[in-house]
């Protein structure tokens, strides 16, 4: 199932069409539609499709193209239709340098009064940006500080620029032109992006995918641009939906929630879902705010922390998968004595265990469970983050003894198991000094984790 986050159903080239183009979406798996307004009538239009079918959705606002004639009046009349029902969004609003069609000016003054209006009224933006990324990056700063959450449709901006805009909860999708023989710099783009905060959207009538390029687009197209960029990361469809549809969920509140996985596939491996508790609290961890990675909702409370049998019973057999990873949004040895029996049942019956931890399972225990490590956990999997105790304390959240205690886990857990020690690719990590400790020092293996991953 796929959302196309971005349809412009109102154009004429659809009229007399629109229920048969609905039909066709369906039958391609595109279960909802959102239909961004371009000025006032156009908002009506959006309201009056939005009414009309079950699985669309409106959002209102004032193109760049169209705010020449903009006034303090158009706020109002915004306001006024943000209370019609299936109103989930403030857009396409942004800037366009490309055409000037209207007066920068008046293209700011607009843009940034809309996104005021959505701020007030708890709604994301859909923002179109073309040719002035500078102004768009500067206002969606100031912005972001007040709450702003928004889609950057047809992404123009750079990588960095996604980059952070993803850091600040904002949301990217492209077009059917990643399918373009011609745009692998769009394609590379997409890649390094990644799809944490991917979202899927059409641009129809515009921008339609190959074979269909120059011709009128439709929702149901979304499907081929979808398979093309599963096909760019190397994923399947089904993977590519859930999480596509969760970070829509998230952001404009159509569809819905994932419910949570006690395991969850990604790549060949199995990961096991344990807790989400954690006696660290890392900066860059999203535990507390938005458990969720691939799509896979992985939030859980202490008492729904299911016993060791749930876990066996959805692996089935261990073999089917390269690794099963104790790994979710929490510290696997908090739950030290379920870890064990899972892992006892996938060693018995051929398969391999990864732990992800932080290293503190000694002083969670109160005892040292290295030794319990043989002949249960194959590979031991370390956050280094950092070789200095004192920004690893900061890093971390914990005292800086915690860094000696890691170290000490490590060496211990070297004896019975393959350990690999990691650190976040953070800008004030001195790489190197952890790579010199690990492989020197502890003799373990040593990678870097991107930031986004």
């Amino acid at each position: 199932m796929f959302i196309d986050t971005h349809c412009h159903l109102f154009y004429p080239n659809f009229n007399g069409e629109v229920p048969e183009i609905i039909n066709r979406a369906i039958e391609a798996g595109v279960e909802y539609i959102i239909v961004p307004s371009t000025n006032l009538a156009s908002c009506r239009q959006a309201i009056d499709l939005a009414n009309q079918y079950d699985g669309v959705y409106a959002a209102i606002g004032i193109h760049p193209h169209d705010t020449s004639e903009w006034d303090n009046s158009i706020i109002d009349s915004l306001d006024k239709l943000s209370k019609e029902k299936k109103i989930v969004a403030i857009g396409e609003i942004g800037l366009d340098y490309y055409y000037d069609f209207s007066p920068r000016e008046k293209q700011i003054e607009a843009f940034e009064q809309q996104l005021e209006l959505a701020i007030a009224l708890g709604l994301p933006a859909i923002i179109h940006n073309r040719e002035a990324n500078q102004d768009t990056m500067e206002i969606v700063r100031k912005y972001s500080l007040q709450g702003l959450k928004a889609q950057f449709h047809c992404y123009a901006g750079t990588v960095d620029e996604a980059k952070e805009l993803i850091s600040l909860g904002h949301y990217i999708s492209f077009t059917g032109n990643v399918t373009f023989k011609n745009t692998d710099d769009i394609r590379k783009k997409l890649f390094e992006i990644g799809t944490k905060n991917l979202l899927l959207e059409t641009d129809a009538p515009f921008m339609a995918p190959e074979p269909f390029r120059g011709k009128r687009n439709e929702p149901s197209y979304l499907k081929i641009t979808a398979e093309r960029i599963a096909e760019l990361f190397n994923i399947t469809l089904k993977e590519l939906s859930r999480v596509t549809n969760n970070n829509v969920y998230k952001l404009f509140k159509v569809g819905k929630q994932t419910e949570t996985s006690f395991t969850y596939e990604l790549k060949g491996n199995l990961y096991i879902n344990i807790t989400n508790r954690c006696d660290s609290n890392c900066v860059f961890c999203g535990r507390k705010d938005e458990p969720i990675i691939s799509g896979y909702n992985l939030k859980m409370n202490e008492e729904d922390e299911p016993p060791a049998h749930v876990y066996i019973n959805e692996i089935g057999d261990p073999k089917k998968y390269k690794e099963i990873v104790f790994c979710g949004y929490g510290e696997p040895t908090i739950r030290w004595e379920v870890v064990k029996q899972i892992a006892y049942y996938i060693k018995e019956n051929g398969g391999t265990t990864r732990l992800n931890t932080n290293g503190h399972g000694n002083i969670i225990n109160k005892r040292d469970i290295t030794t319990e490590l043989k002949d249960l956990i194959d590979i031991v999997s370390i956050s280094l983050n950092s070789s200095d105790a004192n920004q690893y304390s900061k890093l971390m959240n914990v005292s800086k003894e915690y860094h000696s205690e890691m170290l000490k886990f490590a060496s211990g857990a070297k004896k019975y198991s393959q350990v690999i020690m990691t650190v976040v690719g953070l800008e004030n990590v001195n790489i190197e000094a952890a790579r010199k400790l690990v492989e020197e020092e502890i003799g373990a293996e040593f990678y870097v984790r991107n930031y986004f991953e």
